[in-house]
């Protein structure tokens, strides 16, 4: 697996694969980290699984060391989730019954998914999922803008996560860095740090206890 593009206002990433066994491991463990830097962790095991019953069709469906792409958008409340492949063949879903485990990946999207669908595309097919992510509208826009202004802030700072640590770290760091930052700017307006630090707790608390 290969490449990331992540589109910081559309909240978007893609993430190319190789459809064998060991790379849907990785995809998965990628797709998880790409969560977890949106601030959005509680929707890692589901779009974990579903990410790995939908990278493991193509192996078997499409062919063992075929080209795919997932893609992963967060829209609002919630999350898309697209395998797009090179084969033009459309899925069916069959029967629960039906010999082996041929739909068990459809079943799953069906019953995990508040919608689901293929469609075809230039370049083959694609099958796509959507599923809530748990957060509030409000806790949403929130968070899309930390990311976003993390983001900015590291771009600002021309930094460049060293090899070897993930983009969830990365952006963990850049939060520390730009709250130490926020404080070193109200200290320098004569305001308390620690009394800031407490009313944005408090404001964080009752805005999670409302949600």
């Amino acid at each position: 697996m290969s490449g990331r593009e992540v589109t910081e206002r559309q909240l978007r990433c893609v993430l190319p694969f190789e459809a064998v066994p060991a790379e849907v491991r990785l995809l998965r463990r990628a797709a998880a980290r790409q969560l977890c830097s949106w601030g959005v962790q509680r929707a890692v095991d589901e779009a974990g699984l579903l990410v790995t019953e939908l990278a493991t069709n193509v192996v078997k469906h499409v062919g063992e060391g075929t080209s795919a792409t997932l893609i992963l958008e967060w829209r609002g409340e919630l999350l898309r989730l697209e395998v797009h492949d090179k084969s033009r063949s459309m899925p069916s879903l069959r029967a629960p019954s039906c010999d082996e485990e041929c739909g068990r990946g459809l079943h799953l999207l069906a019953a995990m998914a508040v919608d689901w669908g293929t469609m075809l595309t230039a370049a083959g097919k694609a099958v796509w999922c959507e599923i809530p992510i748990g957060v509030g509208r409000q806790a949403c826009r929130r968070i899309e803008r930390a990311v976003e202004a993390l983001e900015r802030y590291e771009q600002f700072n021309n930094g460049v996560a060293p090899r070897g640590r993930s983009r969830d770290t990365s952006l963990e760091e850049a939060a520390i860095e730009l709250i130490a930052d926020l404080l070193h700017w109200t200290t320098a307006r004569g305001h308390d740090p620690d009394s800031i630090l407490d009313r944005a707790q408090m404001h964080y608390e009752a805005e999670a206890s409302a949600a």
